[in-house]
């Protein structure tokens, strides 16, 4: 069979994802802090976006009032609706003079005045200077002290000693007995405990620290640290040869010790959680409110404006870079819009199917999944997907993320309702903190109490919620303390 090459026409239909849909896109699925972050990249790169401030954004909403005054002395004056569209074949110069609409909000409090918010805190001693400055001023010679600057340099945030004494000693090159004399004295710098090298030392060097080795405590601690991790105190007492209400006094007393001496002075910092959406309740009715505070407010320049409408002898270069850099301006300030606008429409949504939520809390959470938001609002749940993630909604019962309101159903005893699996995690939550202490459910007893609720769910599924939501077994939450 003979080989030839040949040309033929064929008609099809694909998706072709244009960069402007590929920017509305990734626009949807930013954070807060990424897409001020964006914004202001593309005003560093593209000459017609300019931030409005506060000043232009007061002026701009009196020059309104005052043609919607004229508009309302002259009525013959019709109103007239401008569709934006980005053709090639667009007047430019007409089309720039009617767009030059800021993406705005409500005018706010100036913020030049404020301090910065570094300003208003003072910063916190990290647990390595903390030490360092107690090595600095203790009585160590300086042999010593380049030991224990080995040791502070190798204990972690928690204040535990993550390197062997082997390398220490081969690192500093002194002997085994110098390297544990200074261990022994930083182990007695604040906090009290630092550089163990696990817990039962830790907590070992805390209560000789008190006055307390050698007690009940003391051999709790090192001999039968496995049962008290288990809470078997009958068996503790019963290896001492002590009585049950000596072995809780101990008990108490190793209780109030610090685990992890050095967090206290963890340097990391907390990260605050802006909501991007929020959820009022006045009077019967919701309220929503997008978050727009922070964002930078744009407009296009009104200098490319004029350079646009100007009839010289500028170079055609010159016109298509001002044309191209517009095109890019008005699908940045377009995507923006989108994706508020999206947002609502997913926080509406959200307030439909989940307001007993809104009303009276987690525990009435309703089954919900990604396709019920996407059909209700009509789109695909790929976009609400995305829209969902790492976005915050403030509610009258905290701050949550969306995903947050997505949750499996599960079947009622009797068949008639569907209840969300995080409705039951806090039934579960809520059964479990006024349970009695010294007698608490067993996985199986919590079964039947959701079931007199109507709640039909298996012993296993309630072991992997309890597990889950960090919620220790029966017998480890007993507390026969007198």
């Amino acid at each position: 069979m003979a080989l030839e090459l040949k040309q033929s026409v064929n008609m099809s239909q694909r998706l072709i994802m244009t960069p402007q849909l590929q920017q509305a896109i990734k626009f949807l699925q930013l954070s807060r802090l990424e897409l001020c972050q964006t914004i202001n990249q593309e005003v560093e790169i593209n000459p017609l976006l300019e931030e409005v401030s506060g000043d232009d954004v007061e002026e701009k909403s009196q020059e309104e009032e005052k043609k919607k005054e004229s508009i309302k002395d002259d009525d013959s004056i019709k109103e007239v609706t401008i569709k934006e569209t980005l053709r090639e074949d667009v007047d430019w110069e007409a089309y720039i003079s009617e767009y030059n609409t800021a993406w705005v909000s409500a005018p706010k409090e100036s913020t030049e005045d404020r301090p910065s918010f570094e300003n208003l805190i003072s910063p916190k001693t990290s647990l390595y200077s903390h030490l360092m400055w107690q090595l600095q001023v203790s009585n160590l010679d300086e042999a010593q002290k380049e030991i224990g600057r080995y040791i502070i340099g190798n204990i972690d945030s928690n204040g535990y000693l993550k390197a062997s004494i082997d390398n220490i000693i081969k690192f500093t090159h002194r002997s085994r007995k110098e390297v544990l004399h200074v261990l022994d004295i930083i182990h007695e710098f604040d906090p009290i405990g630092v550089g163990a090298r696990d817990n039962k030392e830790c907590l070992l060097i805390q209560l000789h620290f008190q006055g307390l080795g050698g007690g009940i405590a003391d051999r709790i601690l090192t001999d039968h640290m496995e049962q008290l991790e288990k809470k078997r105190y009958n068996q503790i007492a019963k290896s001492l040869g002590v009585s049950l209400e000596e072995v809780l006094r101990a008990v108490s007393c190793i209780t109030s010790l610090e685990p992890k001496p050095g967090r206290f002075y963890n340097d990391e910092e907390t990260i605050y959680v802006i909501p991007d959406v929020y959820v009022y309740k006045i009077g019967d009715e919701f309220l929503i409110v997008l978050n727009e505070d922070g964002l930078p407010k744009l407009r296009i320049s009104s200098f490319y404006k004029e350079v646009l409408a100007k009839k010289d002898d500028k170079s055609s270069d010159t016109r298509e870079y001002i044309r191209d850099k517009l095109k890019s301006a008005s699908w940045l300030i377009k995507s923006i819009q989108q994706r508020q606008r999206t947002i609502y429409k997913v926080a509406e949504s959200i307030l439909k199917f989940q307001r007993d939520f809104f009303e009276y809390g987690p525990s009435n959470l309703k089954p919900m999944i990604l396709r019920d938001v996407a059909e209700d609002i009509q789109m695909h749940e790929s976009t609400v997907s995305r829209v969902m993630n790492n976005k915050y909604m403030y509610t009258p019962f905290g701050i949550f993320l969306l995903k947050y309101f997505l949750n499996s159903t599960i079947q009622s005893v009797d068949g008639a309702d569907k209840i969300g699996s995080l409705s039951v995690k806090e039934k579960l939550k809520k059964i479990i903190r006024e349970e009695d202490k010294s007698k608490p459910f067993s996985d199986q007893e919590i079964v039947n109490i959701l079931g007199r609720s109507n709640i039909n769910i298996a012993r296993r599924t309630v072991a992997k919620y309890r597990e889950r939501l960090k919620i220790l077994p029966s017998n480890q939450r007993k507390n026969i303390y007198r």
